[in-house]
């Protein structure tokens, strides 16, 4: 008599569940796993069985921190990194043609410059961008997000000159007459906000449903919005994408400045569940910015600057302490950017203060990056439950300036995954996209592949001792994302799970080590249903 939907045998399963790593079968039921292991312990008479012919099955990838909106929009957007753009003068050209292209009275947007990837060396400047258009404004966002390029028109419609004082925790930067470049680094590129075109719901849930399916063709089950742009409710707007077509389970941050001054900004309680497709997860605070752009609040000065250079740190203690408030009486996570040993310790000794506010479904706080930790930081955040959420794929894509800005050593001991792990802090991986140098800033695979190998993209050692094993890699993407996310019931292949799962195109198991960014998704499943495959 039949049991199950569908029952899939003969395949190479990795759970992620340390209690059962690998399965050969697994029956389904109403969308969820009821039974999972070795196939010949199950009987298959009158079943529906799907034959996995030896293939790869991993759970649902889980990408705990990136910025999908913002994904979304840049693809209408000029793309301003190889294999697209090369140079500032084809960055010119690129302007100039969207210019002829759109006409008069629009602003003209990219994203992704990163000066190491560009022939000249430097990063664009007003007069690079005038030079494509003088009578409209433009605004190129370098690859990290942190910093904003713009043009004379731009800065003439924001009102910034040689007399504009810089924001706290901002920079605009100048020539040696004091003349601003045109570069808005950190809380400086908000000076522009509000003459920024905001983008109309519609265009954005439109935007959303065409990203969705290339995450799917890229085994992304799962995502987190880090926070919000403006003061929209992202939670309403992926509800409203869903009813269109996009398939991912969400989890939300709200940026804390955005909200914090509004007295009835609070999370209604039936948002934070863990097993609703669009979870609200909670605040988020920028601390400090990037290395790529030196922005980064380290304790010892940059290499290769004008001056003794230690970052910039965009927030105070009293922004961190407030969201704490707010984060104990909604019963919320707390994220924090920190990058730099200085914000990574700010972040962590205000947290460490504090008795856990969640139950053990979820970490109470979560330290975006944290590519420095201290030893204070780590035996801090072990002690407190502070888990920790990073992106391998930095140091692949953004080798030029990690290495022009820390040098080989400093950056080798970056991004110390095993030291992290063997502290018992609580990991996930992510590519915080599209906060870095790539066309394709979402691929799992080639920051799976940089976790293990600890190469950069020109063959850099990144630093080996601190490489991970490819199977405790594919668990940071899978079950520690569901944990730091707080989804109760995905990240595993396990029973009464959700059969969020994909099928490889080849073993991932078998490839050489520095080939695993060449593996493709060939099925995506959600719920058991067939959502992407391959042609």
């Amino acid at each position: 008599m039949k049991q199950y939907d569908s029952v899939y045998t003969n395949g190479k399963i990795f759970t992620a569940d340390d209690e059962g790593l690998y399965a050969d079968s697994m029956a389904l039921q109403d969308g969820k796993i009821v039974w999972i292991g070795k196939g010949e312990a199950l009987d298959l008479a009158g079943e529906d069985v799907i034959d996995l012919q030896g293939r790869t099955v991993l759970p649902g990838l889980i990408d705990s921190h990136m910025h999908p909106i913002m994904v979304a929009a840049n693809l209408k957007q000029i793309v301003c990194l190889p294999p697209y753009i090369h140079s500032i003068e084809e960055l010119t050209q690129a302007v100039r043609k969207v210019r002829q292209e759109q006409g008069p009275d629009r602003w003209i947007l990219g994203w992704g410059y990163d000066e190491g990837k560009l022939q000249e060396g430097r990063t664009p400047t007003r007069y690079d961008l005038d030079a494509g258009a003088s009578d409209v404004p433009v605004c190129i966002i370098r690859s990290c997000g942190h910093i904003r390029c713009v043009n004379s028109k731009a800065l003439a419609l924001g009102g910034i000159d040689e007399n504009t004082v810089c924001p706290e925790g901002g920079r605009i930067v100048r020539d040696d007459r004091g003349v601003p470049t045109g570069v808005l680094e950190e809380n400086a590129r908000d000076l522009l906000a509000q003459y920024m075109p905001a983008e109309e719901e519609a265009d954005i849930i439109e935007n959303l449903t065409n990203l969705s399916e290339h995450l799917l063709s890229e085994g992304i089950t799962a995502i987190a919005d880090m926070g919000n742009m403006d003061d929209r409710d992202y939670f309403d707007i992926y509800e409203n994408a869903r009813k269109k077509g996009f398939a991912q389970r969400v989890g939300v941050f709200y940026m804390w400045d955005q909200f914090r001054h509004k007295p009835e900004f609070h999370f209604v309680q039936q948002r934070l569940s863990g097993e609703i497709p669009t979870r609200v997860c909670g605040i988020k605070i920028i601390a400090d910015g990037g290395i790529s752009g030196r922005t980064a609040w380290v304790n010892q000065p940059y290499l290769a600057g004008s001056g003794a250079e230690y970052g910039v740190s965009t927030c105070t203690e009293e922004d961190i302490t407030s969201a704490i408030a707010f984060c104990k009486e909604n019963k919320a996570q707390l994220s924090i950017h920190a990058m730099g040993q200085n914000s990574i310790d700010m972040a962590v000794n205000l947290i460490a203060e504090e008795e856990d506010w969640l139950d053990d479904r979820l970490p109470h706080a979560r330290i975006e990056h944290a590519s420095m930790p201290t030893e204070n930081a780590l035996a801090k955040s072990a002690a407190a439950d502070i888990a920790f959420v990073t992106q391998p794929v930095f140091l692949y894509a953004e080798i030029e300036r990690y290495l022009e800005n820390l040098g080989i050593q400093w950056l080798q001991s970056t991004f110390p995954f095993r030291e992290i792990l063997r502290r018992g802090i609580r990991l996930a991986f992510s590519t915080d996209a599209p906060a870095t140098p790539l066309a394709d800033a979402t691929n799992p695979f080639l920051c799976v592949e940089t976790a293990v190998t600890r190469k950069a993209g020109d063959g850099t050692d990144c630093g080996r001792e601190n490489a991970v094993d490819l199977e405790t890699a594919l668990k940071l993407y899978t079950r520690e994302g569901a944990y730091v996310m707080g989804f109760a019931d995905i990240g595993m292949l396990k029973k009464d799970y959700r059969a969020d799962f994909i099928v490889l195109d080849r073993d991932i198991f078998s490839v050489p080590e520095q080939e695993i960014h060449l593996v493709q998704v060939a099925e995506t499943y959600m719920d058991g249903e067939l959502r992407y495959q391959k042609e």
